[in-house]
């Protein structure tokens, strides 16, 4: 297996286990040292360039995939919410995220997740090693320790297209230069691989990774990827649809909290807050908004001061934008990180349901709108108790705000899956 007292990304070692299994890594993989990373994309406040001037509406995903809490991991046109490693010329061509040459690197997503199913679609010519990471580190060591490879390699690799690296062999058939389904969940200790609808790969890791990036791998000729789509799994919910147990209602303020017909939550005037009993850190945070009205104003606090008004970080819930252009949002933009970074593009209509993911991920948060990542912000302040000071990591209320006496919006499907703690910090 892959294992280094050094440390060093990717540079194979033979250990005790078996000559075999050394070899046959060093055939499935081929790693090599990873070069410095870059941190540009990373580090970036504004998220507004990242797509041209539009005024339609952007649908990544079907109603029914969205009903059920997918998120689409690439947008089909930019590099947005991922990041690189090594030398490689990952780009977009024909919606999809394409890499042909360089060095043994990665694209990988900027967030972490624990529990999850993913899809992608693959196509790569018969001589293609390539490969999709799960519960990845930044800088991967050891497809057997600290992530897990779903290999895409020819047949006579050791590691066939379908395998886990290190971990299980699996043949899948798959259709050379022509586009093949993956589809991989990732529960617990219990890892599932299907190639093109044929017999899943099954896995048990007695040592199991809980959280990490997602990543793509470029290790040698040309490989595609497209359709890349992610459904967070294990939820709590947090509204019962029948009364307001598990919240609070801020005492004294104009605001009116209640449980519909339909059981549906209304939030009527402001100002006012309904704040969760509950605490919560890292988490896949799900819901459901329409707003009843031309660009009425809400959010969504997380992190938040238990108790205190609206000190949290706040996922911005506003549909409007100027001059027709929905990537120039006129008050911070739904999904976008108030004060911090704006949507990137007003996905979302008044008078229509949307729905909205938030993802709490240690310094780094991201907002999806119905299915399409519109923010993708480090908190690189000094800690703070109070997220409108400085970062805030420690668990928090989340907040539903009533904004003010205009304040009109339903609310159902709020749901929360708890991130499993980082095995490495660096991550």
């Amino acid at each position: 297996m892959y294992r280094s007292s050094s440390r060093q990304p990717l540079v194979p070692r033979f250990a005790t286990r078996s000559l075999f299994l050394g070899l046959a890594l060093l055939l499935a993989c081929r790693p090599s040292t990873v070069p410095r990373q870059n941190t540009t994309t990373e580090q970036q406040t504004s998220s507004t360039n990242s797509v041209p001037r539009k005024s339609n509406r952007i649908r990544l995903l079907p109603d029914e995939q969205l009903e059920k809490g997918w998120i689409s991991l690439f947008d089909g046109s930019t590099l947005f919410g991922w990041q690189m490693t090594g030398d490689v010329d990952w780009h977009v061509e024909n919606d999809s995220l394409v890499a042909t040459q360089g060095d043994v690197g990665f694209l990988y997503t900027t967030t972490t997740f624990s529990n999850y199913k993913l899809q992608l679609e693959f196509r790569c010519p018969p001589n293609t090693n390539s490969g999709v990471f799960l519960h990845m580190p930044r800088k991967p060591l050891d497809p057997t320790a600290d992530c897990y490879e779903v290999n895409v390699a020819p047949p006579d690799n050791p590691f066939p297209t379908g395998s886990l690296v290190g971990r299980v062999q699996q043949r899948a058939t798959i259709a050379e230069g022509d586009w093949n389904s993956m589809t991989i969940r990732v529960l617990g200790n219990q890892i599932r691989v299907v190639v093109n609808d044929q017999n899943p790969l099954t896995y048990t890791d007695p040592h199991p990774l809980d959280r990490g990036h997602i990543g793509l791998q470029h290790n040698q000729g040309r490989i595609e990827f497209r359709n890349i789509r992610l459904q967070p799994l294990e939820f709590a919910d947090l509204f019962n649809g029948h009364d307001l147990s598990g919240w609070e209602i801020h005492p004294g303020l104009p605001s009116k909290f209640s449980v519909n017909s339909e059981g549906v939550l209304s939030v009527k005037d402001g100002k006012g807050q309904l704040e969760t009993v509950d605490r919560f850190d890292d988490f896949v945070l799900q819901l459901h908004c329409k707003i009843l009205g031309e660009h009425l104003n809400s959010g969504i606090f997380f992190r938040s001061i238990p108790g205190e008004l609206w000190m949290g970080y706040e996922s911005q819930i506003h549909n409007g934008y100027a001059d027709g252009d929905r990537t120039r949002p006129t008050d911070c933009g739904t999904g976008g990180i108030f004060r911090r970074q704006n949507a990137r593009y007003v996905v979302a209509d008044d008078q229509i349901w949307f729905q909205k993911t938030i993802v709490a991920d240690g310094p780094h948060l991201a907002v999806w709108v119905n299915g399409y990542q519109v923010s993708d912000w480090i908190d690189t302040r000094e800690k703070h108790e109070n997220p409108r000071q400085g970062l805030r990591t420690a668990a928090g209320t989340i907040i539903i705000q009533g904004h003010d006496p205009t304040t009109n919006l339903l609310f159902r499907n709020l749901r929360i899956s708890k991130l499993r703690q980082r095995s490495d910090e660096s991550q």
